[in-house]
């Protein structure tokens, strides 16, 4: 019955999208300088599989990435749901201070709850305000979500008092963000 009610409220909210240009890559305009971000799990455009959503195990996707600009000093990574039924993306991962010699994130690199990572990066808040990730849970009925794996590459390496969100983020890095890229994994449920 839960499920049935849920699936109903997807469709009626099936038209309610920011969209990609509400995207934080899309709003900052910044050239790749041929900087690129790729998982062996999904294509750009393609679907994301069920083991790293909620309704498998929730775990990070593996993502790397080439061609990082050489006067990159570090690197910040948004994940963002384009899709949610909100007026802006919902925030899946909010990650800074990657070192700019790090060339990836391995399959489960990033926990739900992590403030830091073994890897030297550390974790910003999400839309429900945890450090970490937060695996894609779409509505049932509401169609197809478009993941974005975001890749930023920054001048600086910054440092936060407290772990922050999208928008602290970005206004903090703003003047420092040479170069951007993403990928794009789609998940649906039925």
């Amino acid at each position: 019955m839960a499920d049935e009610w849920a699936r109903k409220v997807g469709q009626i909210l099936r038209h309610v999208r920011p969209g990609l240009a509400a995207l934080a890559t899309s709003r900052l305009r910044l050239p790749s300088r041929g900087m690129t971000i790729t998982s062996p799990a999904f294509e750009d455009g393609g679907t994301m599989p069920d083991r790293y959503t909620q309704d498998g195990e929730s775990l990070f996707p593996p993502l790397y990435w080439d061609n990082i600009p050489p006067e990159a000093r570090s690197l910040a990574l948004l994940v963002e749901d384009a899709d949610a039924p909100f007026p802006r993306p919902l925030v899946h991962a909010v990650l800074h201070s990657i070192p700019a010699t790090l060339s990836g994130i391995p399959e489960g690199g990033v926990l739900r709850q992590v403030k830091r990572s073994p890897l030297g990066f550390k974790a910003g808040r999400n839309s429900v305000s945890r450090a970490g990730w937060m695996a894609p849970s779409p509505i049932p009925g509401h169609g197809p979500h478009r993941y974005a794996f975001q890749l930023l590459a920054v001048d600086t390496m910054p440092s936060f008092s407290n772990p922050p969100g999208r928008g602290a983020m970005l206004r903090a890095l703003r003047s420092h963000l040479i170069a951007a890229t993403r990928l794009i994994g789609v998940y649906q449920r039925p």
